[in-house]
């Protein structure tokens, strides 16, 4: 059985460079970082490791009091469920600014929770002869630790106390499987499907388009495996007018569909499909990631027998990739076969992961050839000679063939769709090369 690792939590007021600091420890940029208080909405989870020791370090949105807007509420309660799961609270203070009231009611706050709490003071740009830092000793959280996220100074010295507060290493760490991409346009529901898994809020949930600036991370279990979430921002067509943190929000997106194994391109159901929705499909299967269309919101559509069927057809006409593609018709709402996009995430993956023998791929292959040769090219023919599964994620064939660059792109089809007869494959690209052979094209 796998040890969890522990979770430290990185709590404080609007604009303390929480995200920079979450970005220095875990030695690159994830976190959006601007000079606007309140980017940070979501629970932003990433793993790191310092002297030996792996946890997992959460960001969070500042902690804002007296605020009716529901938006302020909610990323106050997802900070306050960050304190509540950590092993340990990292509390980011301004050296600069000095004690803000906020600091204290947060002070207050943590005393209550019971939890262990490492006191920081972010902006110690002076160090090592910054006495800023020692008004923070009134807070009452113990000793100041002193860190510039922005330089990197003090940063060592602090993750040694980071980690000396960690509770003892177990026997084995957690194995992570797939990378899951939420992706799709605005406002379609990725937030509510994820926080629908989980069984809990841990996505930001709004009725406007944009909650989620960020790409934020979420693992789950599932028969045995470790499922790791990405809820993304909303792709929205490119425009010149898209501000600056939407606009790194959306290049944080294309980031994450490139590095995920599997992504679940959600639809909105009640306005049929656009030609975005289109495009965002495509980047992820160009991207070699397995892909499955959720039609979401499907509550909302009056149904008959045919609806479904219908719909389905709708979707496969709209590019050549989708009719590879599982459907799954849902509702993050009601719940709606939600649970069925965790068995379809581990039946694409095992597709990406499939690899044949060379021996099963020429025999297929000489059967293909056999059913319908090649064309010529010049008077002579285009013969494919030896071919073999290369790699996998996505599944890569190579085939020799004496005049590969004269094999026409319908032959090629050709030999992608009878491989998926013959093996599947759904759910997953799949990439063929073509190499010269032996007595392959030369002077002419």
């Amino acid at each position: 059985m796998t040890a969890r690792l522990p979770v430290v939590a990185i709590v404080g007021r609007p604009n303390v460079g929480k995200s920079t600091f979450f970005n220095r420890v875990v030695g690159r940029r994830i976190a959006i970082v601007d000079d606007t208080p309140g980017v940070t909405r979501d629970r932003n989870f990433a793993r790191s490791d310092w002297a030996g020791r792996a946890f997992v370090i959460v960001d969070t949105g500042g902690l804002i009091e007296d605020s009716n807007e529901p938006l302020d509420q909610a990323v106050r309660n997802q900070a306050l469920a960050a304190i509540e799961e950590a092993d340990l609270t990292v509390f980011l203070v301004d050296a600069i600014e000095g004690i803000h009231p906020l600091d204290e009611h947060i002070a207050e706050i943590l005393r209550k929770s019971g939890r262990r709490v490492l006191l920081i003071a972010n902006k110690a740009d002076r160090l090592p002869d910054d006495a800023r830092i020692h008004e923070f000793w009134a807070l009452g959280m113990g000793e100041p630790h002193p860190v510039s996220s922005v330089s990197g100074k003090g940063s060592g010295n602090l993750l040694d106390a980071i980690v000396a507060e960690l509770p003892p290493a177990g026997e084995a760490e957690e194995e992570t499987g797939p990378r899951v991409a939420v992706i799709g346009r605005p406002n379609v529901g990725k937030s509510s499907l994820v926080n629908k898994l989980f069984g809990e809020t841990r996505m930001v949930v709004g009725e406007a388009p944009g909650t989620t600036r960020d790409a934020i991370d979420a693992p789950l279990r599932y028969h045995g495996r470790t499922l790791v979430f990405v809820d993304t921002a909303g792709l929205r067509r490119k425009s010149k007018g898209l501000a600056p943190i939407e606009f790194y929000g959306t290049i944080r997106t294309l980031r994450v569909v490139r590095e995920a194994d599997v992504c679940l391109l959600l639809l909105d159901a009640s306005e049929g499909v656009h030609v975005q929705d289109v495009k965002i499909g495509e980047m992820a299967w160009e991207a070699g990631c397995g892909l499955i269309v959720v039609v979401n919101k499907w509550d909302l559509v009056e149904k008959t027998d045919a609806t479904t069927a219908a719909y389905e057809r709708h979707i496969r006409e709209r590019a050549p990739f989708f009719q590879w593609v599982p459907i799954l018709f849902s509702s993050a709402l009601t719940g709606l076969r939600v649970r069925k996009a965790l068995d379809l995430v581990l039946q694409v993956e095992e597709q990406r992961e499939r690899r044949l023998p060379t021996s099963e791929v020429n025999a297929v292959l000489r059967e293909l050839v056999d059913r319908q040769p090649p064309p010529h090219y010049r008077g002579r023919p285009i013969r494919l000679r030896y071919a073999t599964q290369v790699t996998v994620k996505p599944p890569t064939f190579l085939i020799f063939v004496n005049f590969p660059r004269q094999l026409p792109a319908h032959y090629i089809r050709y030999i992608e769709n009878s491989f998926r007869a013959r093996w599947g494959f759904v759910g997953t690209p799949l990439r063929i090369r073509l190499r010269s052979g032996q007595r392959s094209e030369k002077k002419r």
